[in-house]
């Protein structure tokens, strides 16, 4: 799960859980829709690779935070949804979401809300 034996505290394993560009997006998605296939995560995150979203996909996946599940049929058949790991992490993020356009108004930043 974790890439360390020992952390200084929980926030610096939430940290490296949802660390990076685009596990928080990619959770942040899962939250909005629910289940999502492959190509639709990619069609709504801009400018994730498809490398990138792989990668990040693995890695959530193995530290608990969605799941993946595979059909047995031609063509093939992936879904990602969020584990009850995942579902308590979009709680703290859609705080996250009312500070950004807080934050925003209050200091004349555009935000699109695309996400």
């Amino acid at each position: 799960m974790s890439k360390k034996d020992y952390y200084n505290c929980g926030f610096e394993l939430t940290l490296e859980l949802i660390g990076g560009k685009w596990k928080s997006l990619i959770l942040w998605k899962l939250n909005e829709i629910s289940v999502l296939r492959y190509g639709e995560l990619s069609r709504q995150i801009e400018g994730i690779t498809q490398k990138m979203l792989t990668q990040q996909l693995k890695e959530l996946d193995k530290s608990g935070l969605i799941s993946r599940k595979v059909y047995s049929q031609i063509p093939p058949k992936v879904e990602y949804s969020l584990t009850p790991y995942g579902k308590q992490l979009c709680k703290i993020f859609n705080e996250m979401k009312d500070f950004g356009n807080t934050y925003a108004k209050e200091n004349n930043i555009q935000v699109l809300d695309k996400l």
